[in-house]
């Protein structure tokens, strides 16, 4: 209704604003007669009795629009109250529900914690009668045995401790005796194990160089009248000189790297020149082991080049460089030495170490190879004796003496070049061996693996990288797999000598692995 007032009262002020307008206008010109102004009057007021009739039929048109759209929200209303209305109730009725549910099962637990407490009281009961029926067994075996209970536990005390007494003689004497069998295995195990990693090894790894023959009758050459020659040679070079059935070759053999390479260089120069003789020999002698110091020198320069390590003592320069006729399973050990230094660098720089100290310590690690034919001592020990004698910081010594775990380290580098050693160590290619101690291992590593009591068999895989042992599950059992595993990579770790780490599995109806490394 509002807005229907509003629209007539628009309509009605049209009318007479234009009706005043025309007014002004008669007025205006002065030429107009009173029959027009009326007439004009007659014509407004119509004008202004239709605006009046199309603004009624309008605002009736609204108001009827207006009033719909209350309506149609009134019954949106309604149905929201209703469905409000149907929630509330499920809910009301899912309450009641739940509470009938608590009441139901509090009057179980009532009835249970009765019937507990009635159990309760039974038991009590019960166990009163029992006491009172042991009481009365004990009495009545008093009177048949005719010992009240002091006497007869002091009895029965007597009898055991003398039963243990005897157990325990027993035990202790077995186990004397198996200690003493155990230390003979052992002390036998460790002779063998020294024989087999200072000799055997050495023998066809370290310590021989085979040289070729123009002809079979060299030998005789280099053997000379009566054996001047091949004396001289042996007693000028430090080596030994092994002419055997051989057809074209001769053997040169020596603990000493370098005596072996500069007695090699010296009989191939002889051969070639062809005149062998004691003086001849002498003469070449000085000039070949010059040749050789310069050489292991110029090889220290470079390895400390390689490795990006500053400050080296000269005498230090010239072990590294004999590092360079040093091989472990053919893997050159100053070549070695250069890898674990690049490796502790990176590792060193990805932890936030001195980079520069793990170089050192990497390239340092193994300088005892150098000298461990001719000082008693582990390489280990003897490479930290000689750091320490060219004051090398207490770290870098330290280092160096437990990265085989001799000694306890005292710094993070000691692990770290333990980890770097094994890992130039076993890289693939980075150690090979000749064929026979390739077999020797690979036996070895079965009959260590059949040694132990339920293993049915074992097979040797990846080139003696993998051992995989079946035992009899009637025997062994899955928690003495794992044990078995274990004990099988100690004597693998005591016994043999290998690159890399060994891989040992368990075979049952599951897999327990360990690793030898």
């Amino acid at each position: 209704m509002g807005n229907l007032g509003w629209i007539i009262g628009s309509a009605v002020g049209g009318v007479a604003v234009g009706y005043l307008l025309n007014v002004l206008r008669v007025k205006a010109t002065g030429s107009k007669t009173i029959a027009e102004a009326e007439k004009m009057k007659q014509d407004a007021k119509r004008e202004a009795d239709q605006y009046l009739r199309e603004a009624k039929v309008s605002a009736k048109a609204d108001v009827l629009k207006m009033k719909e759209a209350a309506e149609d929200e009134l019954r949106e209303r309604r149905k929201e109250q209703l469905s409000a209305e149907k929630r509330v109730a499920q809910k009301e009725e899912n309450l009641q529900r739940k509470e009938d549910s608590l009441d139901s099962r509090m009057k179980n637990l009532e009835r249970k914690d009765a019937e507990v407490e009635a159990l309760k009281g039974r038991l009590n009961a019960k166990q009163e009668e029992l006491k009172q029926l042991i009481a009365s067994e004990v009495v009545e075996l008093e009177r048949v045995a005719g010992l009240d209970r002091e006497s007869a536990k002091g009895i029965l005390l007597e009898k055991l401790k003398g039963e243990v007494e005897n157990e325990a003689g027993i035990l202790i004497r077995n186990t004397m005796e198996e200690a003493r069998q155990r230390a003979e295995r052992e002390s036998q195990q460790l002779m063998v194990q020294s024989i087999q990693r200072y000799a055997g090894d050495c023998t066809y790894e370290r310590t021989t160089a085979t040289i070729p023959l123009p002809n079979d009758e060299m030998k005789g050459r280099i053997i000379g009248r009566e054996g001047r020659n091949i004396r001289a040679l042996e007693a000028a070079t430090g080596v030994n000189i092994l002419i055997d059935d051989t057809p074209e070759a001769v053997v040169i053999s020596c603990f000493d790297p370098v005596r072996k390479e500069v007695a090699r260089r010296m009989l191939e120069k002889l051969i070639q020149d062809g005149r062998i003789h004691p003086t001849r020999i002498e003469e070449l002698l000085k000039k070949i082991r010059k040749e050789v110091d310069d050489e292991i020198f110029q090889y220290g320069e470079h390895a400390v080049l390689d490795a990006a390590v500053q400050g080296v003592p000269k005498p230090l320069l010239s072990l590294l460089g004999r590092l360079q006729f040093r091989f472990s399973f053919s893997q050159n050990v100053l070549k070695h030495s250069i890898e674990a230094a690049a490796f502790m660098g990176i590792m060193a720089a990805e932890l936030g170490l001195d980079e520069q100290k793990a170089r050192r310590i990497g390239l340092f690690h193994d300088i005892g190879k150098a000298v461990d034919h001719e000082i008693e001592g582990t390489h280990a020990a003897i490479g930290a004796d000689i750091l320490r004698k060219y004051n090398e910081a207490k770290d870098v010594v330290n280092a160096v003496a437990a990265h085989h775990g001799e000694v306890d380290g005292t710094t993070v580098y000691a692990t770290l070049v333990n980890a770097c050693d094994a890992l130039s160590a076993s890289r693939p290619g980075a150690r090979s061996e000749t064929t026979e101690l390739y077999l020797k291992r690979l036996e070895q590593l079965e009959e260590i693996a059949n040694s132990f009591e339920g293993v049915e068999s074992c097979f040797a895989l990846q080139a003696g990288r993998e051992v995989r042992v079946v035992v009899q599950p009637e025997k062994v059992t899955e928690a003495k797999a794992q044990v078995l595993a274990r004990d099988i990579c100690l004597r693998i770790e005591k016994e043999m000598n290998y690159p890399g780490q060994i891989k040992v599995t368990i075979i049952r109806e599951t897999r327990s692995v360990e690793y030898a490394k």
